[in-house]
């Protein structure tokens, strides 16, 4: 009997072990089962995220395109600020020997930095340069403590790029100062070409290894320079140059807020006191206004021109339009008083006083400051920087965008809607208008007959399809690159299909 229960008691162990065992087994494949569909979930989204990204770098206007479509066909309500983002997509990083290292010190304000950040990538690119991050104007009129990463998305930046160039957030600690190194400091010649920079430059980087550019402003040259370059110049300024994500999400808050009101236009109206200054423009001005902005462009030692007779350079088309002028030209234009109106600028000099015609005029005047609520621009004060990316991102978005003054920011925002599809920009031609108003204002010519001259002078100035002048030997005044950056409108190495003859601009 005690050998039966033995026995029954060692076959109910076998059993439950054998049970015990399938369990495991069973466990052992739907884990399996879980992970191979996790594994190939994951496999095909990274390879969909990956051509999608491809196809976005190479043709951005044929997916911009298709998205539009499949989002028209579709029931769903989507928003773009809903959406999650997708995970980063890095591309292959180029494979080259560095030369050395290039170290830039932006100068001027938000635009002008830009512009010569996308120069600097693009001088790094040809002579296989390491860039380090851009360090910003801490020193000019606004005395913006910003740092680039306080305004760009530094990792976008430099993962965008890794095909091109390779970027890093500083320089090696073995080129420091505090270890004796001597770095090469220089401002290379303004508007050079490509030969300049592998003739010049390139035999520098070569003896010192790191070179610093301590002015970065128009350095590099409008016209002449090989397609694929121009080009890289657009990607950096339309794709790498992405603003942080918190500004980015207030101006997307403020176009949105804008848009449910209706069409409006941005109007950057560059009646500012450091303007005023720097032009000598005081037209319009009290004599202790005009006496006040006088000692602040003598405060300022890189203000190179001193003595300034306002009638004169206004009369050559030369001073931003005052508030008073622009109100008288926007009516002539055809804009309605319930044209809805976005001051695209910073304080204007001589505040509601200067701003009293033009909002009686058009009623429909806001600024940021009166769409957002003060917390939520706490965090940009007294970064005048930051405040211009804002009022970019509205200019970029606008229905239509009207500068008084042709700066960094009016080319910068003209040829960013350009990109965008030839959006309209009205290039105000100050010297005929000028003209015009005095003409008007002292009674030779009627309302009628001003408002139509107005209308004629701005027929081929709304930033449809052209060419950029090329003045040879007169860099600063042929057309600005950025403000029209043909390369980069079309699909081939010429943009005659684009233009068209009746489109060109006569180059002399």
């Amino acid at each position: 009997m005690e050998v039966r229960s033995e026995s029954l008691g060692q076959a109910r162990l076998e059993k439950e072990k054998g049970s015990l065992q399938g369990g495991q087994v069973i466990q052992r494949t739907r884990l399996q089962v879980w992970f191979i569909r996790v594994c190939s979930s994951i496999l095909i989204w990274t390879c969909l995220v990956q051509l999608v990204a491809v196809g976005e770098l190479w043709h951005p206007r044929l997916l911009t395109g298709l998205s539009s479509r499949f989002s028209g066909a579709s029931t769903l309500s989507f928003r773009v600020e809903d959406a999650v983002p997708s995970p980063p997509i890095l591309l292959p990083a180029r494979n080259y020997t560095s030369n050395g290292f290039l170290k830039v010190s932006c100068n001027g304000g938000l635009n002008q930095m830009r512009a010569a950040i996308c120069d600097m990538v693009t001088v790094a690119r040809l002579l296989n340069l390491t860039l380090i991050i851009p360090e910003l104007d801490k020193k000019s009129f606004w005395a913006d403590p910003s740092d680039f990463d306080d305004i760009f998305n530094a990792r976008h930046f430099i993962d965008s790029l890794r095909d091109e160039v390779r970027i890093i957030k500083r320089l090696p600690k073995r080129f420091g100062r505090k270890l004796g190194y001597q770095i090469l400091q220089m401002p290379p010649v303004s508007w050079s070409n490509d030969k300049y920079y592998l003739e010049q430059i390139l035999p520098l980087s070569a003896k010192y290894k790191v070179i610093h550019f301590n002015r970065t402003d128009t350095r590099l040259a409008n016209n002449g320079l090989p397609v694929e370059l121009q080009r890289l110049r657009c990607r950096v300024n339309f794709q790498a140059l992405k603003f942080t994500p918190e500004i980015e999400a207030l101006g997307r808050k403020l176009v949105r807020i804008l848009q449910e009101s209706g069409p409006f236009m941005a109007l950057h109206l560059r009646y500012e006191m450091d303007m005023l200054a720097f032009s000598g423009c005081t037209h319009g001005c009290t004599e202790e206004e005009a006496e006040e902005l006088k000692r602040l462009r003598y405060a300022f030692p890189w203000w190179k021109e001193k003595e300034i007779i306002s009638d004169v350079k206004r009369s050559e088309g030369l001073c931003p339009l005052t508030p008073e002028e622009t109100s008288l030209i926007l009516k002539a234009l055809g804009f309605d008083r319930d044209t809805q109106i976005y001051i695209a600028s910073g304080e204007i000099y001589g505040s509601a006083r200067r701003l009293a015609a033009l909002r009686t005029a058009f009623p429909r005047i806001v600024k940021k400051e009166m769409l957002l609520d003060p917390e939520d621009l706490r965090q940009f004060q007294n970064h005048s920087s930051q405040m211009a990316a804002l009022d970019f991102i509205v200019s970029v978005a606008s229905n239509t965008f009207v500068p008084t003054y042709d700066g960094n920011m009016a080319r910068v925002v003209e040829g960013h809607r350009r990109y965008l599809g030839f959006k309209r920009t009205i290039q105000l031609d100050r010297k005929r208008l000028v003209a015009l108003l005095d003409l008007h204002q002292n009674g030779t010519i009627s309302w009628d007959e001003f408002s139509v001259a107005v209308r004629l002078a701005h027929e081929s100035r709304m930033g449809q399809p052209a060419r950029r002048r090329v003045l040879v030997d007169k860099p600063k005044e042929e057309d600005y690159f950025y403000a029209n950056p043909q390369e980069c409108l079309c699909e081939g190495t010429s943009c005659d299909d684009l233009l068209g003859p009746r489109n060109s601009t006569v180059v002399r």
